[in-house]
């Protein structure tokens, strides 16, 4: 999938694409409504199809003191938006210039004349421009005297409540990653390097792969079962292992926030390599234990739990 931003030149075969428009960060059932509706487009019309995205997301802009709040990476938007079927992901790189852009100039100027849009396709609370001056209706009035046809994503329900990134978000921080899964079709994961720790685990016998969270969301801390999985040459298609992971302030050492992921029947190393741990089910909240020994007789029984959990595909239950 090609990589395109904003302020640089779009090629010429890109040109006359459907944009599917939106943050879609974590790219859930909502979110695919919208680019499937693009990319249904694109086919019925023959044209390529672009998957524009913002980042830094508006809010770090704006609030750059906001806790981490992140669902899924650049890289992590890219891979999901060319499974979907996009031919192209945009950034726009959201600054100062992009946030006091009128909402006319962004159609005219970015999405007409920079882009050369044929079609834009957007959920239902799109907003956009200066001072958020810009919906759904500006857009499609807008974009009509640009040649550009607009519609609208209905919001996409479950349960009878909308689907949206601050539902997930607020299940992931309450230790519900099955209600996540449920919105966003496949578990939340956590992509980073594996850095060097202080080697406790492989002393108690339990090695783990060390990551820092950095800008994703800081779910519910406490210990999961979760499937981890490795690069390829070709990106994350390599092998996949189910494992144990913690993540948290590790109450019994000295305090750090990491994810440390356990993998089971692996032996090899991965310092330096970026991993992806997916959080299928919440064992239990942090604990500090009396002796060392409690410690590692209790991952024993949450190793022993993960393990039946993801062998049952009770994943969705």
């Amino acid at each position: 999938m090609t990589r395109l931003f904003h302020d640089q030149p779009i090629p010429e075969s890109l040109r006359g694409s459907i944009i599917a428009l939106g943050n879609f960060d974590g790219f859930h059932l909502g979110h695919q409504a919208v680019v499937g509706r693009a990319v249904q487009r694109g086919a019925h019309e023959r044209r390529p199809v672009i998957v524009a995205t913002f980042d830094p997301h508006p809010v770090r802009h704006f609030k750059p003191d906001t806790p981490p709040f992140r669902l899924t990476t650049l890289d992590q938007r890219e891979e999901l938006f060319a499974h979907a079927g996009a031919d192209a992901m945009l950034v726009f790189n959201f600054g100062a210039e992009l946030a006091s852009t009128t909402a006319e100039d962004f159609v005219s100027k970015l999405l007409a004349d920079h882009l050369g849009a044929a079609g834009i396709v957007t959920g239902e609370d799109f907003t956009f421009g200066k001072g958020r001056g810009g919906n759904v209706d500006v857009l499609r009035d807008r974009g009509a005297a640009q040649d550009i046809v607009a519609e609208t994503v209905g919001a996409v329900l479950l349960d009878g409540v909308r689907i949206s990134s601050g539902r997930i978000r607020e299940a992931l921080q309450a230790g519900d990653p099955a209600a996540a899964i449920h919105q966003l079709t496949r578990p939340f994961a956590i992509r980073a390097e594996v850095i060097h720790g202080n080697k406790r685990g492989r002393g108690f016998g339990w090695p783990t792969a060390n990551m820092k969270l950095g800008p994703y969301l800081r779910p519910a801390y406490g210990v999961y079962a979760v499937r981890v999985r490795l690069p390829d040459a070709n990106g994350f298609g390599g092998a996949e292992y189910d494992g144990v992971a913690n993540l948290g302030h590790r109450p019994m050492f000295e305090p750090e926030e990491l994810l440390e992921a356990h993998l089971f029947d692996f032996d090899g190393d991965l310092y330096g390599q970026n991993i992806e741990v997916a959080l299928h089910h919440y064992l239990r909240p942090e604990v500090k234990f009396e002796t060392h020994d409690e410690l590692i007789a209790q991952i024993g029984r949450d190793a022993e739990e993960a393990k039946r959990l993801l062998a049952a595909g009770a994943t969705l239950a």
